[in-house]
């Protein structure tokens, strides 16, 4: 299943991913004493498995977190692909039930509809604005360039940027979802209670 996009195609698509890995762990399982079995091999596509249902399950519930706050979800997911694809860093804040300026730095007012354009435009490497967060209210970008407070956890050695930080920080303190793209690998993940969580690409490809 290559786009699932139900909560049953979802639960469908882990069940059918965790008996893969049932599997996969019981031929490792069999064939550890074998001489030319390539341990490491299986363990990478094991933990594959793991990240694609991970992934998929992050877009399904990305949109049911955001959907009901706007309608623009398909515009942001555009530009969040593009700014992927392309490795220009963004970050957009998704305001929900909480009123989201007490807890950053405001930036410079927007207030204009919502599009994947606009979006990456805001971003492009270069423009003034690219550096902060964007904040998006319902169907409309009130505001860019705006400055979030960084989380004060402890990554270890884990290598986390500070867009990242950013988004983590800002969702320990408030409902907002906040979206990510990094500049260096163009991976997209999404912070949501102190937690960040990975996005697929093939998810929020438009076709």
């Amino acid at each position: 299943m290559e786009n699932p996009n139900t909560i049953g195609e979802i639960k469908e698509h882990i069940a059918t991913n965790l008996e893969h890995i049932i599997e996969e762990a019981q031929l490792m399982r069999n064939s550890i004493d074998e001489k030319d079995y390539c341990l490491l091999c299986e363990i990478a596509r094991i933990k594959d498995r793991f990240n694609a249902i991970q992934s998929s399950a992050s877009f399904f519930y990305l949109k049911a977190y955001i959907s009901s706050f706007t309608k623009k979800t398909i515009e942001i997911a555009k530009a969040l692909q593009n700014l992927s694809d392309n490795r220009h860093g963004g970050l957009i804040i998704i305001e929900r039930s909480a009123p989201v300026e007490e807890y950053i730095q405001e930036g410079v007012q927007i207030n204009a509809d919502c599009s994947s354009q606009l979006i990456e435009s805001i971003f492009y490497p270069g423009n003034p604005l690219h550096d902060g967060a964007l904040l998006i209210k319902g169907d409309y970008i009130v505001s860019a360039a705006n400055v979030l407070p960084l989380t004060t956890q402890s990554f270890g050695s884990k290598k986390v940027g500070t867009r990242h930080r950013a988004a983590i920080g800002l969702s320990e303190q408030i409902d907002a979802l906040i979206l990510v793209v990094s500049e260096e690998t163009g991976r997209m993940s999404f912070a949501l209670d102190g937690t960040l969580y990975p996005i697929s690409s093939s998810e929020t490809r438009i076709h």
